[in-house]
């Protein structure tokens, strides 16, 4: 899952969606220098990635693009996974979707001082181009995907991944849909036992 699911799943604790949002930075034991709610999001994290990663129907949406993408197929679904979750946003939040965006980037503004390096430096690119609400497009996501290719250095031109989009849209919406209600599930058994 990417950026929007993470945050969601953390439910409206600030520190734990701080932690659940830049665990991809903090590497083995070093998420035990955070604040004890920040280490509940770290492990939130971690324990989505797995869930996901070793998931039947998460596995056949990448299988759909490993031909052509090979290891970045599972990040692209992650985004693609995060297009469908603000596209039917409504179904998951009383909140719009501008709100949440708004109070979480307001978020990582408030707790400045004990984001990583790596989420300092991506978050004024974050909030400019309010990349939360742009999941929620198809010109959004091409964006989301043309930043990508640019990180990776277009090894394999992620952005092209919209034609895939395009022609199994009803399959991806549906894996998705199944997917998440399931993974929300794990993440609240997971956070009442945290």
């Amino acid at each position: 899952m990417n950026f929007l699911a993470h945050i969601y799943l953390s439910g409206k604790n600030e520190l734990i969606q701080l932690g659940n949002f830049m665990a991809d930075g903090i590497r083995g034991n070093d998420y035990l220098n955070y604040p004890p709610e920040v280490q509940k999001g770290i492990i939130l994290h971690r324990a989505i990635d797995t869930f996901t990663d070793a998931h039947p129907i998460f596995r056949k949406s990448k299988h759909r693009l490993h031909e052509k993408y090979g290891h970045y197929s599972g990040v692209i679904i992650d985004i693609f996974y995060d297009h469908f979750l603000a596209k039917n946003w409504q179904l998951y939040s009383n909140e719009s979707l501008e709100k949440v965006a708004h109070d979480f980037y307001e978020n990582l503004r408030k707790h400045y001082d004990i984001l990583t390096d790596r989420t300092k430096g991506m978050m004024p690119y974050m909030i400019a181009r309010n990349w939360l609400v742009s999941y929620a497009s198809i010109e959004g996501l091409s964006m989301i995907l043309f930043q990508m290719d640019h990180r990776t250095k277009n090894r394999v031109a992620m952005h092209e991944s919209i034609n895939e989009l395009k022609a199994f849209y009803t399959e991806f919406e549906e894996e998705f849909t199944t997917f998440f209600d399931e993974l929300q599930i794990h993440c609240n058994e997971k956070l009442a036992s945290t």
